[in-house]
């Protein structure tokens, strides 16, 4: 998870892909890559038990990077640390990865995106 003061949605964050590795039986890891927060976003990841790793370098992709530099799995599933993500819906990407695809993007959108969404 790419995290820059996220200190709002994170633990949310956390949990839901806690609760998607217990549900789904699966020997994972919860990474989030600080870019540099000041509101405690790293306190409230080391409660909750996810990793945290310090990416110096700012920027979205550099904290995307660093992240997955730091993974020590065999898959690596990213969302935001914003909750714009639901990460109790890994199930599907999983198979997918297990199934030998090279990567599999879901759509938090759901098939479209509104008018504006992305300004």
């Amino acid at each position: 998870m790419p995290c820059l003061n996220e200190v709002e949605t994170l633990a949310t964050c956390i949990l839901k892909a806690r609760h998607a590795i217990a549900t789904l039986d699966v020997d994972g890891e919860i990474i989030v890559a600080d870019n540099g927060s000041t509101d405690g976003s790293q306190a409230i990841a080391h409660e909750l038990g996810a990793r945290v790793v310090d990416v110096a370098r700012k920027g979205y992709g550099n904290a995307l990077i660093g992240g997955i530099a730091a993974a020590r799995g065999r898959f690596v599933i990213m969302g935001d640390a914003d909750d714009s993500y639901d990460f109790t819906a890994i199930g599907p990407l999983l198979e997918r990865l297990r199934d030998g695809c090279d990567l599999v993007m879901g759509n938090r959108f759901m098939g479209g995106i509104q008018q504006g969404a992305m300004v």
